[in-house]
């Protein structure tokens, strides 16, 4: 074998030696390889999952003035009881509005004892004896709801209890009859229109979900 076959024999080993070294500091890459990302400039923090806390609530401020003292009781019964809906609730008094009205009107309190509160019982009880002892009955047939307002909410921090008062305006049929099946109060044809402010109260976080009607107006 010449000399120059041999030096080009170690030249090449030489050149395979440099190229395994090479590769085995550093590496390979295979594909496309994503550049790195660019480290975050410090000062300024990484707001991709920032989460903003507060705003407005529309549960409260759809139905009440926003900073008004009731969007403030509303507020305050939510943080009692964070399941609290406000829209739930006026959807609820509009059911209880026309489920005591009816039972109030046709004479027939206890399918509705639970939701009212002592007081009102008594007042609402007191204007059915009185028509009996007239020898009256009624027929009550409900028409609809016109409007569905909350005036007003307070909320006792110490107590728990909230109390929120509902305008109502509904329409219904009504007509009282003597013993002899004469009409003598309302009409069993015409609609009457009905309007009412009922305050509703509850302790908030009871496990107990009924309202109770605590007061009525006009």
């Amino acid at each position: 074998m010449s000399n120059s076959i041999i030096q080009l024999l170690v030249l090449a080993g030489i050149a395979i030696f440099l190229i395994l070294r090479l590769r085995s500091v550093l590496g390979t890459r295979e594909g496309f390889e994503k550049p790195p990302a660019p480290a975050p400039v410090q000062g300024k923090p990484d707001t991709r999952f920032e989460v903003i806390e507060g705003g407005v609530d529309h549960d409260i401020v759809d139905h009440v003035p926003e900073g008004s003292d009731a969007a403030r009781a509303l507020a305050e019964m939510k943080r009692a009881e964070p399941s609290f809906s406000v829209s739930e609730f006026l959807g609820g008094a509009r059911g209880a509005y026309e489920l005591i009205l009816l039972a109030f009107e046709r004479g027939d309190l206890a399918s509705v004892k639970p939701f009212l509160a002592p007081d009102v019982l008594d007042a609402f009880s007191e204007v059915v004896e009185a028509r009996k002892a007239r020898g009256l009955t009624f027929t009550a047939e409900f028409m609809g709801i016109r409007e569905v307002t909350l005036q007003e909410a307070t909320f006792d921090k110490k107590s728990g209890e909230g109390e929120v008062t509902v305008r109502f305006s509904g329409e219904l049929i009504s007509a009282g009859r003597d013993k002899d099946g004469k009409v003598v109060e309302g009409s069993p044809t015409e609609v009457r229109r009905q309007r009412d402010s009922w305050t509703f109260a509850r302790k908030m976080g009871s496990k107990d979900p009924n309202w109770l009607l605590v007061a009525t107006g006009e």
